[in-house]
């Protein structure tokens, strides 16, 4: 099979549209057509259904899926463990980051990292966690650096991680900063800045209510934490933010239950990494430690 037929094939799933995937392979679109075909006519079979002006992947292309991806892998490190000038730090690192590691924890790392490394073209991208490893499925990025999930999909392997911690907090106004231990049983009477139900942030918290049989009362969910922290400062509720964000516009609550999450750069496990994405995780690791 040849290899950009299968990149043309993937492309066109993952775009939804041959014109699409025509742009991001700086192709026409009658010249990705023609490499589909080929690879249909390869394979005696009918990968992409393109009636009614929508792309709809057949039984025989979703089974392909996978196998496509994994060899484009294979050959991706193939040509790692050729690469005669194996020894340097150069060329393009595809990264994605979450808002909150963007705002954070990136911009350290990578001022160092331009230092060290000036031959390196960064291409970054900031979305959700939830996004990014989507975005990494698609083979869109080199290392994400996200929020890692309670359980990992073996379809990524933990490069790097470590703890985020949190803290409850509120607004000097707020009525619960009157309050020198609260309890949940007192924030559970009033509303609740949270993230949406499909953060790790959220799970944290709504265990720790579940367990203490008190609900929760969330208003405007957002999983921008600066918008949270910009409410919760107003008086809009209370929040749990990582330490890392607070200031004085903020109280902290002990209410005696320590919160945190855990950050970390994830890769697919089958791509072998860049000289460039290595050198990047030694500064983030080092950073990390030393903070």
């Amino acid at each position: 099979m040849d290899a950009n037929a299968l990149k043309a094939f993937l492309t066109i799933v993952d775009q939804g549209s041959f014109s699409e995937a025509a742009e991001t392979l700086h192709l026409t679109q009658p010249a990705i057509s023609k490499r589909l075909a080929a690879l249909e006519t390869q394979l005696g079979t009918k990968l992409i259904d393109r009636s009614n002006r929508e792309i709809r992947v057949t039984e025989a292309g979703a089974r392909l899926l996978p196998h496509a991806r994994k060899i484009l892998d294979e050959i991706h490190n193939a040509r790692l463990a050729l690469n005669p000038n194996a020894d340097t730090i150069e060329g393009e690192l595809q990264l994605i980051a979450s808002h909150h590691i963007g705002l954070h924890h990136l911009p350290n790392w990578l001022r160092r990292y331009r230092r060290e490394y000036p031959q390196v073209t960064l291409d970054l991208q900031f979305m959700e966690s939830d996004a990014a490893y989507h975005q990494m499925n698609k083979r869109n990025a080199e290392i994400a650096f996200v929020t890692l999930s309670d359980s990992m999909n073996p379809e990524f392997r933990i490069l790097v991680q470590w703890p985020d911690p949190m803290a409850f907090v509120i607004g000097a106004e707020h009525p619960l900063a009157q309050l020198k231990h609260p309890r949940l049983e007192d924030l559970a009477q009033h509303p609740a800045l949270l993230p949406d139900t499909s953060t790790a942030t959220y799970r944290v918290v709504s265990r720790l209510f579940l367990e203490a049989n008190q609900p929760l009362k969330p208003l405007m969910p957002t999983n921008y934490l600066e918008t949270i922290k910009m409410m919760t400062s107003v008086g809009l509720g209370w929040s749990v933010l990582p330490v890392s964000m607070l200031d004085n516009s903020l109280r902290v609550l002990d209410v005696g239950h320590p919160v945190s999450r855990v950050l970390g750069a994830v890769a697919l496990s089958g791509r072998q990494l860049s000289n460039g994405a290595r050198a990047l995780l030694e500064i983030v690791e080092a950073e990390e430690i030393r903070s």
